[in-house]
């Protein structure tokens, strides 16, 4: 009986070994089957993940036949076929970076058609780590800027996310201003923040112009965003060097956000010194929200600018709320109640001119006040020296001569809103910029209801004032545009001969490199060279050809 016990228990062991060795050969035939799927996908021999997938394979009892016969079947050779058509191209005689770049232009498009967010978080499933793949792809350009398409088109991929960061700790930040991923995520965006304000910074006017659509862009991603940005530049802005240009920047930048239909006034009250004036901080919001002025506001705002204890003048030197004025004061057509137009004035001028002396603030109101008076526009030039006037009348000019019909009612070949603008020019290096945007504007515009002597008279007359205008300083800008015009073909060549033979007449040297850069290539054109009459020996287009060629070096 003890031994049918006992070996009753010896088989009762036994069998319980059985189920386990049952079990453990059910999971290995689970994994062999897995394996053998991944390495019948096509081209699974080119795979990074292949030496894992064997190892797996083997322990798991597999046979080494069996893959091997898989892996060649499966074998189409995709990567080296590309390999092989890459150096036909370049026996053919296409250059070798030609093609490089074809190849690479033709995986990035494939890449962001087919791209799969799961399976890309996947991989730091399976792997655990970041792929030593992944930190060489970001050392080349070409594949940072998959990333950023990628970024773009799958915000919540959790792998583009931590790539974006990898970008911005490898130290191309520079170039992530326009991930919106990149906002998400605190530490990456101010580190882009800081190195695009230092970019604005350092570059000037023009790389003001060409950086700030996309730098206004970034930071009114989000309301977080904007107001991270703003606080920091805000604090910038009270330092004494570079503090006026960072104020600057952040003004564009409120500019940008009002443009894109997005109300930060609030936002710009709570970050000056607004909130210690709960009265006049309730009326600025309320007129920098609706976008117009009112009797009521401005009132508040005129009896605590002109008491003796008025609050600081930067509570109302804000650009969007000085638009407003000029809106209000010199567009033709607005209505304001003629009891507090003094009001508006008095604002205006105190925010233009306060922090010189109270006489200065009282000349500039009295021209303020002159100027709204005047129905002779030759009259203003006596109120141009004050930049605050002269930005009124400019936007009055503009304005004015923007309507259909103003040029077909006029008899004077240089009609006297145009002189304003030479006056302007004269006196305010500053407004050039703004000068030549409105004459720009007007020299492509189609004038149709004049005919086509007077709309080329008309041009004439516009490249008058740009010529002044380059007579004043502003010279590459100028000359850069009509450039672009030979360029684009989309201007009539005699009025680009008009203009390069004003211009001649009106220079003289030393020149400058980059003028010379910009300029001689318009008189070398083929439209150009050789068609301008002079009278007499005196030939200036070939004494200035011939000064440069001897002075200096052209870069193509």
């Amino acid at each position: 009986m003890d031994e049918e016990y006992y070996s009753g228990a010896g088989d009762w062991e036994g069998g319980k070994g059985n189920d386990d060795d049952y079990i453990e050969g059910e999971n290995d035939g689970k994994t062999q089957e897995d394996c053998l799927q991944k390495f019948s996908s096509r081209d699974y021999i080119m795979e990074p993940a292949i030496f894992n997938t064997l190892k797996t394979y083997f322990q798991a009892g597999g046979s080494p036949e069996h893959v091997i016969q898989l892996l060649s079947e499966n074998y189409s050779a995709v990567a080296q076929t590309v390999n092989l058509l890459a150096e036909w191209l370049i026996q053919m005689g296409v250059e070798p970076a030609q093609v490089q770049e074809r190849v690479e232009n033709h995986l990035k498009s494939l890449l962001i058609k087919h791209f799969d967010p799961q399976k890309a978080d996947s991989i730091f499933t399976v792997e655990g780590e970041t792929p030593a793949w992944l930190e060489q792809m970001i050392a080349h350009t070409t594949w940072r800027d998959l990333f950023y398409k990628l970024a773009e088109a799958h915000p919540d991929c959790l792998m583009l996310n931590f790539t974006v960061k990898l970008i911005s700790d490898a130290g191309y930040q520079g170039e992530i201003t326009s991930v919106s991923t990149a906002c998400q995520q605190l530490e990456v965006f101010s580190r882009v923040l800081r190195t695009s304000l230092a970019t604005l910074l350092d570059g000037g006017e023009e790389n003001l112009e060409k950086n700030l659509p996309e730098f206004a862009k970034m930071v009114c991603h989000g309301e977080h965003t904007y107001l991270f940005a703003q606080a920091m530049m805000s604090i910038l802005a009270q330092e004494e060097q570079g503090g006026s240009a960072m104020r600057r920047i952040g003004q564009e930048v409120q500019k940008s956000a009002h443009e894109r239909g997005h109300d930060a006034s609030q936002i710009t009250l709570a970050l000056g010194t607004a909130a210690a004036y709960p009265r006049a901080c309730q009326a600025l919001g309320a007129m920098l929200s609706k976008g117009a002025l009112n009797p009521a506001d401005i009132t508040v705002l005129f009896k605590m600018f002109s008491s003796m204890d008025p609050p600081p003048v930067e509570l109302i030197r804000v650009p969007a709320f000085l638009d407003l004025f000029m809106q209000s004061l010199f567009k033709p057509g607005s209505k304001i109640n003629q009891d507090h137009k003094h009001k508006y004035i008095h604002i205006l001028a105190y925010a233009a001119s306060v922090v010189e002396t109270w006489r200065k603030v009282q000349t500039v109101l009295m021209n303020l006040i002159y100027v709204s008076l005047l129905t002779d526009p030759s009259d203003l030039i006596f109120v141009f020296r004050f930049p605050v006037v002269a930005m009124g009348v400019l936007k009055w000019v503009d304005w004015t001569v923007s309507e259909p019909r103003y040029f077909q009612l006029q008899t004077d070949h240089t009609p006297v809103h145009l002189a304003l603008l030479d006056e302007i020019c004269t006196c305010h290096q500053l407004l050039h910029p703004q000068v030549l945007q409105l004459l720009i504007k007007l020299f492509e515009t189609e004038h149709s209801q004049l005919d086509v002597m007077e709309q080329m008279e008309l041009k004439k007359t516009l490249l008058d004032r740009m010529v002044h205008l380059l007579s004043r300083g502003y010279v590459l800008p100028v000359v850069g545009y009509i450039r672009k015009c030979l360029e684009k073909l989309n201007t009539d060549i005699s009025l680009i001969r008009y203009f390069v033979t004003e211009v001649l007449d009106v220079i003289a040297p030393p020149y400058t490199s980059d003028f010379v850069q910009l300029f001689l290539p318009i008189l070398e054109n083929d439209s150009i060279a050789g068609t301008i009459r002079t009278e007499g020996e005196h030939d200036p287009v070939a004494e200035f050809i011939a000064h440069c060629k001897s002075n200096f070096i052209m870069i193509n």
